[in-house]
């Protein structure tokens, strides 16, 4: 298993404990040749690599998951936040045609459909329905947009073909 250091080193407990060998056997080496060291020193050698691999290992592994959790706590309240700002945004869809002061258009002349778009406004629908005008009827595509928002790729897709011309009546007849 591979450690990672702070600092972007890689140390695996298997290394740490063969440089504390070749630590200890070069300082044996001095005193002595490999064949006059004792079997005791080699093995309290390999001992006290192995120790200081696992203690490394241990501390790694508990600051790594330290780290993991304030990652994942940071990870899980992005997700939240970014939750509540599409739920303000779909209950402000809403609500917008109840705000005189945001939405110009007769509350009767607009059709929520929330997607593509979030509005079908037939501008003086309701003037012309009930014989109180003879004007035109305008129809307004309209998306409710809350906060630093903007259109999405499909969105302004729409936008742009309703602005080129691109909107056509169409009857569709049924025989049965």
């Amino acid at each position: 298993m591979t450690l990672h250091a702070d600092k972007g080193s890689h140390v695996s407990p298997t290394s740490l404990a063969i440089v504390c060998l070749l630590a200890l056997l070069r300082y044996k080496f001095s005193e002595a040749t490999v064949f006059d060291m004792a079997l005791e020193d080699i093995l309290l050698g390999l001992a006290i690599g192995l120790v200081f691999a696992i203690l490394v290992y241990f501390i790694m592994d508990v600051r790594l998951k330290r780290r993991w959790a304030e990652q994942e706590a940071g990870v899980r309240k992005d997700a939240a936040d970014r939750s509540r700002y599409v739920l303000k945004g779909k209950i402000t869809e809403q609500f917008v045609p109840l705000l005189k002061d945001k939405f110009r258009y007769e509350l009767a002349d607009a059709r929520f459909i929330g997607a593509p778009i979030d509005y079908l406004i037939f501008d003086g629908y309701s003037a012309v329905k009930d014989g109180n005008s003879e004007g035109p009827i305008q129809i307004v595509l309209a998306d409710i947009k809350t906060g630093d928002a903007q259109l999405n790729r499909t969105e302004q897709k729409i936008k742009e073909a309703v602005e080129a011309g691109r909107v056509r009546w169409e009857t569709i007849q049924m025989d049965f």
